[in-house]
Order: structure tokens, then sequence, then C-alpha cells
């Protein structure tokens, strides 16, 4: 795969959108959890700014991890043509 070439696949992209969601969502209920149970003070504006922020983190992490992988994806772990217990789809 040419450098960088992993930047225009819409694979690459939907991966990583879906990993900085998630990373969202879990900064955003660590943080409320958090204030919910009295350990930390926390406004809802500090939140989103830490949870955004996280999730941003995710999005820069999938682009530097591009180039270490062999296909169209953010991850640093292999991932196997088919699953366990299941058919290779044609």
């Amino acid at each position: 795969m040419a450098a960088a070439s992993y930047l225009l696949s819409g694979t690459f992209w939907l991966q990583t959108f879906e990993r900085a969601v998630k990373t969202f969502a879990q900064a955003a209920i660590a943080l409320l959890s958090g204030d919910g149970f009295g350990l930390l003070q926390i406004d809802i504006g500090n939140v989103f700014s830490v949870a955004a922020l996280a999730a941003l983190v995710s999005v820069l992490t999938s682009i530097a991890s591009g180039p270490f992988t062999s296909g169209n994806s953010p991850s640093l772990v292999p991932v196997p043509e088919t699953r366990p217990g299941r058919p290779k789809s044609s």
C-alpha cells in the first residue's frame, strides 16, 4: 500500500469515526459517573471538553497507526479474514 493511501479509504474513516465516538462516550460516562459518585466536581461544559479532546486523540492515534497495518484499518492488531466458526463470505 502506498504511503498514506489508507487515508483515502472509506473503511478506514468509518472505523476511525466509530472509535472516536466510542472514546467520546466512554470519557463522558467516566466523568459523569465520577461526578455522580462524588469523586469529582465537574460541570457539563468540562465533560464535553474533555470527551472531545479524548475523541481527537483517538482520531490522531488512528491516523498514526495507519502505516503499521496491512489493510485499511486504524488498528495495530491484525484483523483476521474470517471470524472463528463463520464461513468466509464470498
